[in-house]
């Protein structure tokens, strides 16, 4: 289902977080635009880990999450946010928390899908940042 920018603007003023994080890790690059929101809201060190798993279609490119670049930020202790854009199977925020378990805390944010935060559930669903 189509959403407004403006919606999807609102949700994320709205979404109420249990912890304090110190760093935003957004996986690039369906999570940058989210992530850049909720940074903005929390005002914490903003980072990207490069993965990928699926296409703009969202076909599988691999059979496994592939990281693209080293992880060159200071992750180890720190509470982090993780956020993707979608949420389909876990697979992804799975392989990415995996890299950062040297973290204090990982909870993950979706836009759409199953995290521990999310805006939305549907199984169609449009990000109107998409052109």
């Amino acid at each position: 289902m189509d959403k407004s920018f403006d919606e999807v603007l609102e949700r994320v003023r709205k979404i109420e977080f249990s912890e304090t994080f110190d760093l935003v890790v957004a996986i690039a690059n369906g999570g940058i635009i989210p992530a850049a929101m909720i940074n903005q809201r929390l005002g914490c060190e903003y980072q990207l880990l490069r993965l990928n798993l699926r296409d703009a279609m969202q076909n599988k490119l691999y059979d496994k999450p592939k990281l693209l670049a080293e992880i060159d930020f200071d992750f180890k202790g720190k509470r982090i946010l993780l956020i993707d854009d979608r949420v389909k199977t876990g697979t992804t925020l799975g392989f990415a928390k995996e890299l950062l378990s040297d973290a204090a805390l990982v909870k993950t944010f979706a836009v759409n899908g199953i995290a521990d935060y999310c805006l939305y559930n549907e199984p169609c669903f449009r990000f109107p940042w998409i052109v």
